[in-house]
C-alpha cells in the first residue's frame, strides 16, 4: 500500500473533522446539598426530570439522593470528598468498602451511575497540598475496588481539575501550563486518565478569571460580540471560555496527552453576592455559553472538536457554602434555594425554557423584622451576631440587598436567623429588637427567605464553622452601621 502523501493526510484529516465533528453528548448540572433546608431529593428528581436534565454530577454520594435517582434515566457522577483521600490512598480494604457502600447497591437498584468524582477540586490552590498528593493512590485503590467488584467497564473514575491548575503567566493560551507545584502529580493523574480511558474533567470559570483578573473584561466573559478580542499569534479569541480551554490544552500537550478527551465539570455565573453577579448577567452568559456549544464550533486549537461534555454550576442555591472565594459561592444556582427559575433559557435544543419545581413545601409566610418602636441603639450589633450564625451574602456590596436603608438592613439579618433556624419564636428575640410579622418585607429584587420544610440532619451530615463568615461578617458590620 502506497502511503499517502503528508499535504493529502492533512486535507483527509481536515475533511474527516469537518465531516464528523466531535459532539457535546449531553449537557448537565451540578447538584449541591450544602444548605441549611435543602430541597428533598425527590422534588430535586423531580425538577431535573420537568427539564430534561440528563446528566447530573453530585459532590458526594449522599444515600436518599441515589435512592431518589433510582430509575429515572439520569446519568450520575457521584463524588469522593476531599476528607475520604488519604484514608482511600492508605486502604485498598477502604476502597472496597466504599464501592460497596456507595456504588454497587444503587446500581442493583437501577441508579445510573457513570462516573466516580475522586475528590472536590483537591488541586484548588487555596488547599495546598492538604488533599492532591493522596488523589492518584485513593483513584488506583477505588479502581482495584471496580475491578474485584466487577464494575470497572461500567463506572469510569474522574479526578476533577479546578481552574487555577492550569495558568498562563503571558496571558496568552500558547504559553498555557498546569502548576509547577502539582505538575508531577497531574502527569500521574493523566497516565492513570489514559490507562483506565477516563476523560479530564475541568472546571473552568469565566466569572472568576473576570473577577480575578484586570485583563478580562465583562464582555470578554458574557460571550459579547462588542467584546475586544485577545490575540495570541494569528489565534484570535472571542470570549473567556476559549481563552481558558486552550490554555488547558497547551498544558495537557506540554504534559504529553494532546489528545486526551475533555468533560467540562463546572462553568456558570453567579447571580448574587458580588458586583456584577446579577440575574440579568447570568442569563446572557449562559445563553452564550449553550449557543457556543450548540453551534459546535470548537476552541482555536481545536476547532469542531467539542468536550465531551459540560454540567452547568450548579442546579441550586446553597446557603451554607463556603465563601472564602467571595459571598457570590452561595449565588450559583440556575434556580433558587426552593426550585424556582431564575431566569429562562433553552437548557436542551428539545425544551422550551425552564420550569420551577413542584409541591414544594414551605414553612407559614411568616418573617422576623426589627421593632422600631423600642431603643434601637444596639440593633446593628445584634444584626452582625444573626449573620454570624445565618446567610447574609445578600447584603454584601454590589448584591441585591446592599442597597437596603438601615434599619431594612438588620431586619433582613434578623429574618435570615430566623428562617434557618425553623421561624422558632425565641429565634427572633435579639434582645427585644426583634418582632414576627406576617408582611413580606421584601423590597424590590431583595428577598426576605421563607425557608423551606427540610431537616439540615435529614441530608447533610453535619457542617463546621466557616471561618470565611468573619470577613463578611465584619463587611455587614459596617454595611448595617450606615444611616
Amino acid at each position: 500500500m502506497v502511503p499517502l502523501p503528508h499535504s493529502l493526510m492533512a486535507v483527509t484529516l481536515i475533511a474527516i473533522s469537518i465531516l464528523c465533528p466531535s459532539r457535546v453528548q449531553s449537557i448537565g448540572v451540578n447538584w449541591g446539598t450544602t444548605a441549611s433546608h435543602p430541597l428533598p431529593p425527590s422534588n430535586v428528581v423531580e425538577l431535573l426530570k420537568l427539564n430534561k436534565i440528563t446528566k447530573l454530577k453530585l459532590f458526594d454520594s449522599n444515600p436518599q439522593i441515589l435512592e431518589a435517582l433510582s430509575g429515572s434515566a439520569i446519568d450520575v457522577t457521584v463524588g469522593i470528598p476531599n476528607s475520604a483521600l488519604r484514608t482511600l490512598n492508605s486502604s485498598v480494604k477502604s476502597a472496597e468498602s466504599w464501592v460497596h457502600d456507595n456504588l454497587t447497591r444503587y446500581l442493583s437498584g437501577r441508579t445510573r451511575i457513570e462516573y466516580i468524582a475522586v475528590g472536590d477540586e483537591p488541586f484548588l490552590q487555596r488547599y495546598g497540598s492538604q488533599f492532591y498528593p493522596f488523589v492518584v493512590g485513593a483513584a488506583i485503590n477505588i479502581e482495584a475496588a471496580l475491578i474485584r467488584a466487577k464494575l470497572s467497564n461500567k463506572v469510569k473514575i474522574v479526578i476533577p481539575c479546578s481552574f487555577d491548575a492550569f495558568q498562563s503567566e503571558s496571558g496568552l493560551p500558547s504559553k498555557g501550563h498546569f502548576r509547577p507545584d502539582i505538575n508531577k502529580t497531574m502527569t500521574q493523574v493523566l497516565n492513570f486518565l489514559a490507562k483506565t480511558r477516563s476523560p479530564f474533567f475541568v472546571n473552568i470559570s469565566p466569572f472568576l478569571s473576570y473577577y480575578q483578573n484586570k485583563n478580562i473584561s465583562l464582555d470578554f466573559a458574557l460571550f459579547k460580540e462588542t467584546a475586544h478580542p485577545h490575540h495570541d499569534g494569528r489565534r484570535l479569541y472571542k470570549n473567556s471560555l476559549e481563552l481558558s480551554y486552550d490554555t488547558l490544552i497547551t498544558a495537557l500537550t506540554v504534559a504529553g496527552f494532546p489528545n486526551i478527551d475533555i468533560v467540562i465539570s463546572q462553568i456558570g455565573w453567579p447571580t448574587d453576592g458580588a458586583p456584577n453577579a446579577t440575574v440579568s448577567n447570568a442569563e446572557i452568559f449562559t445563553k452564550g455559553l449553550l449557543d457556543y456549544f450548540h453551534n459546535r464550533k470548537g476552541s482555536p486549537l481545536r476547532p469542531r472538536v467539542m468536550p465531551l461534555e459540560i454540567y452547568i454550576y450548579t442546579l441550586l442555591d446553597e446557603d451554607q457554602r463556603n465563601i472564602t472565594a467571595g459571598s457570590f459561592e452561595r449565588h450559583w444556582g440556575l434556580f433558587t434555594f426552593d426550585g424556582q427559575v431564575k431566569y429562562q433559557v433553552d437548557f436542551s435544543q428539545t425544551t422550551k425554557g425552564l420550569v420551577n419545581a413542584e409541591s414544594v413545601e414551605y414553612f407559614a409566610s411568616r418573617w422576623c423584622v426589627v421593632n422600631n418602636n423600642i431603643n434601637m441603639s444596639n440593633a446593628s450589633g445584634r444584626a452582625m451576631e444573626a449573620c454570624t450564625n445565618a446567610d447574609c451574602t445578600a447584603l454584601s456590596p454590589g448584591s441585591s440587598c446592599f442597597n437596603l436603608s438601615w434599619p431594612g438592613n438588620v431586619s433582613y439579618a434578623f429574618n435570615s436567623y430566623y428562617q434557618q433556624h425553623d421561624q422558632s419564636a425565641d429565634s427572633c428575640d435579639f434582645g427585644g429588637l426583634g418582632m414576627i410579622t406576617t408582611v413580606d418585607p421584601s423590597v424590590g429584587s431583595c428577598r426576605f427567605n421563607v425557608e423551606l420544610k427540610a431537616s439540615f440532619s435529614d441530608f447533610l451530615r453535619g457542617s463546621k464553622f466557616d471561618f470565611s463568615l468573619i470577613l463578611l461578617v465584619v463587611t455587614v458590620w459596617l454595611f448595617l452601621d450606615r444611616v
